[in-house]
Protein backbone atom coordinates (compact mmCIF):
# COMPACT_ATOMS: atom_id res chain seq x y z
CA UNK A 1 0.00 0.00 0.00
CA UNK A 2 1.66 3.30 -1.06
CA UNK A 3 1.34 6.39 1.09
CA UNK A 4 1.17 8.55 -2.40
CA UNK A 5 -1.82 8.91 -4.12
CA UNK A 6 0.59 10.27 -6.64
CA UNK A 7 3.27 9.93 -7.69
CA UNK A 8 5.89 12.04 -10.30
CA UNK A 9 9.07 12.16 -12.19
CA UNK A 10 11.32 15.06 -11.04
CA UNK A 11 14.79 15.34 -12.03
CA UNK A 12 17.64 17.52 -10.44
CA UNK A 13 20.65 18.41 -12.83
CA UNK A 14 22.80 21.30 -13.94
CA UNK A 15 26.70 21.37 -13.46
CA UNK A 16 26.07 23.01 -9.74
CA UNK A 17 26.65 21.02 -6.18
CA UNK A 18 23.61 19.93 -4.48
CA UNK A 19 21.00 17.30 -6.83
CA UNK A 20 22.05 14.54 -4.89
CA UNK A 21 22.38 16.36 -1.52
CA UNK A 22 18.51 17.53 -2.65
CA UNK A 23 17.64 14.30 -3.60
CA UNK A 24 18.70 12.72 -0.22
CA UNK A 25 16.88 15.39 1.56
CA UNK A 26 13.77 14.68 0.42
CA UNK A 27 14.40 10.93 1.47
CA UNK A 28 14.66 11.79 4.97
CA UNK A 29 11.64 14.23 4.73
CA UNK A 30 9.66 11.53 3.26
CA UNK A 31 11.12 8.57 6.09
CA UNK A 32 9.74 11.20 8.78
CA UNK A 33 6.48 10.81 6.97
CA UNK A 34 6.26 7.13 7.01
CA UNK A 35 7.41 6.59 3.12
CA UNK A 36 9.74 4.04 2.13
CA UNK A 37 12.33 5.00 0.36
CA UNK A 38 14.95 2.97 -1.68
CA UNK A 39 17.97 4.74 -3.72
CA UNK A 40 20.19 3.53 -6.26
CA UNK A 41 23.45 5.18 -6.81
CA UNK A 42 25.43 4.98 -10.31
CA UNK A 43 29.08 5.26 -11.15
CA UNK A 44 29.86 5.24 -7.48
CA UNK A 45 32.59 2.54 -7.17
CA UNK A 46 34.30 3.53 -3.93
CA UNK A 47 32.42 2.68 -0.59
CA UNK A 48 33.52 5.83 1.36
CA UNK A 49 30.79 7.80 0.63
CA UNK A 50 28.88 9.41 3.78
CA UNK A 51 25.54 8.74 2.33
CA UNK A 52 26.35 5.00 2.55
CA UNK A 53 26.79 4.93 6.17
CA UNK A 54 24.32 8.03 7.23
CA UNK A 55 21.08 6.58 5.25
CA UNK A 56 21.88 3.33 6.88
CA UNK A 57 20.70 5.03 9.65
CA UNK A 58 16.83 5.71 8.00
CA UNK A 59 16.42 1.55 7.86
CA UNK A 60 14.34 -0.33 7.17
CA UNK A 61 12.41 2.41 5.68
CA UNK A 62 15.28 3.72 3.48
CA UNK A 63 17.63 1.86 1.78
CA UNK A 64 20.64 2.42 -0.40
CA UNK A 65 22.22 0.42 -3.21
CA UNK A 66 25.26 1.90 -4.75
CA UNK A 67 27.01 0.79 -8.08
CA UNK A 68 30.05 1.67 -9.97
CA UNK A 69 33.24 1.09 -11.50
CA UNK A 70 36.83 2.12 -10.42
CA UNK A 71 38.14 5.37 -11.20
CA UNK A 72 36.67 7.90 -12.88
CA UNK A 73 34.62 7.05 -16.79
CA UNK A 74 35.28 9.63 -19.58
CA UNK A 75 33.06 10.55 -22.37
CA UNK A 76 33.47 8.81 -24.87
CA UNK A 77 35.65 5.28 -22.77
CA UNK A 78 33.46 2.76 -22.11
CA UNK A 79 35.51 0.73 -20.25
CA UNK A 80 33.54 -2.84 -19.76
CA UNK A 81 33.49 -2.29 -16.02
CA UNK A 82 31.91 0.54 -15.72
CA UNK A 83 29.03 -0.33 -18.36
CA UNK A 84 28.67 -3.94 -16.79
CA UNK A 85 27.80 -1.99 -13.36
CA UNK A 86 25.35 0.67 -14.78
CA UNK A 87 23.77 -2.14 -16.38
CA UNK A 88 23.16 -4.43 -13.06
CA UNK A 89 22.44 -1.05 -11.38
CA UNK A 90 19.32 -0.47 -14.02
CA UNK A 91 18.46 -3.78 -14.27
CA UNK A 92 18.37 -3.04 -10.33
CA UNK A 93 16.31 0.29 -11.01
CA UNK A 94 13.56 -1.51 -13.00
CA UNK A 95 12.97 -4.13 -10.53
CA UNK A 96 12.35 -1.81 -7.69
CA UNK A 97 10.76 0.58 -9.39
CA UNK A 98 8.20 -1.62 -11.37
CA UNK A 99 7.59 -3.73 -8.12
CA UNK A 100 5.42 -1.02 -6.58
CA UNK A 101 7.16 -1.83 -3.25
CA UNK A 102 8.62 1.56 -2.78
CA UNK A 103 7.04 5.13 -2.32
CA UNK A 104 9.66 7.05 -3.37
CA UNK A 105 12.81 5.77 -5.48
CA UNK A 106 15.90 7.47 -5.82
CA UNK A 107 18.20 7.00 -9.18
CA UNK A 108 21.01 8.99 -8.24
CA UNK A 109 23.78 9.94 -11.07
CA UNK A 110 21.41 7.96 -13.59
CA UNK A 111 21.18 10.99 -15.88
CA UNK A 112 24.98 10.97 -16.09
CA UNK A 113 25.23 7.48 -17.04
CA UNK A 114 23.27 8.33 -20.07
CA UNK A 115 25.62 11.00 -20.68
CA UNK A 116 28.45 8.64 -20.69
CA UNK A 117 26.33 6.30 -22.74
CA UNK A 118 26.28 3.60 -20.17
CA UNK A 119 22.54 3.49 -20.16
CA UNK A 120 20.03 4.29 -23.28
CA UNK A 121 17.74 7.40 -22.82
CA UNK A 122 15.01 5.02 -24.50
CA UNK A 123 15.48 2.60 -21.32
CA UNK A 124 15.07 5.58 -19.13
CA UNK A 125 11.95 7.13 -20.54
CA UNK A 126 10.35 3.32 -20.81
CA UNK A 127 11.52 2.70 -17.04
CA UNK A 128 9.60 6.05 -16.56
CA UNK A 129 5.91 5.35 -18.63
CA UNK A 130 5.67 2.12 -16.79
CA UNK A 131 6.70 3.36 -13.36
CA UNK A 132 3.69 2.59 -10.97
CA UNK A 133 1.41 5.52 -10.73
CA UNK A 134 1.99 5.96 -6.58
CA UNK A 135 5.90 5.88 -7.30
CA UNK A 136 7.58 8.86 -6.99
CA UNK A 137 10.77 8.73 -9.14
CA UNK A 138 13.50 11.43 -9.03
CA UNK A 139 16.57 10.81 -11.09
CA UNK A 140 19.73 13.71 -10.68
CA UNK A 141 22.68 14.19 -12.54
CA UNK A 142 24.29 16.30 -15.16
CA UNK A 143 23.63 16.93 -18.64
CA UNK A 144 19.59 15.92 -18.41
CA UNK A 145 18.36 15.72 -22.36
CA UNK A 146 15.46 17.59 -23.43
CA UNK A 147 13.76 14.55 -23.88
CA UNK A 148 14.18 13.72 -20.08
CA UNK A 149 13.20 17.17 -19.00
CA UNK A 150 9.91 17.20 -21.11
CA UNK A 151 8.89 13.81 -19.74
CA UNK A 152 9.39 14.86 -16.03
CA UNK A 153 6.69 16.85 -13.77
CA UNK A 154 9.50 18.52 -11.45
CA UNK A 155 12.72 20.05 -13.01
CA UNK A 156 15.42 21.83 -11.05
CA UNK A 157 18.73 23.04 -12.19
CA UNK A 158 21.55 23.51 -9.92
CA UNK A 159 23.84 26.39 -11.16
CA UNK A 160 27.48 26.71 -9.93
CA UNK A 161 28.31 30.61 -9.68
CA UNK A 162 31.22 29.73 -7.55
CA UNK A 163 33.05 26.62 -6.06
CA UNK A 164 35.72 26.05 -3.84
CA UNK A 165 37.23 23.85 -6.13
CA UNK A 166 38.09 27.16 -8.21
CA UNK A 167 40.82 28.11 -5.59
CA UNK A 168 42.38 24.50 -4.75
CA UNK A 169 39.89 23.40 -1.94
CA UNK A 170 39.22 19.53 -2.57
CA UNK A 171 36.54 17.76 -1.67
CA UNK A 172 36.13 17.30 1.82
CA UNK A 173 34.86 14.26 3.73
CA UNK A 174 31.21 14.71 5.57
CA UNK A 175 30.82 17.61 2.48
CA UNK A 176 31.56 16.57 -0.86
CA UNK A 177 31.62 12.99 0.10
Amino acid sequence: MSNLSQGLVQIYTGNGKGKSTAAFGLAIRAVGHGFRVFIIQFMKGRDDYGELTGLKRLSPECHLEHYGGQGWVHKGERLEEHLKEAQKAFSRAEEIVLSGEWDIVILDELINAVWFELISEESVLELINNKPPKVELILTGRNASQLLIDRADLVTEMVQRKHPFEHGVMSRKGIEF
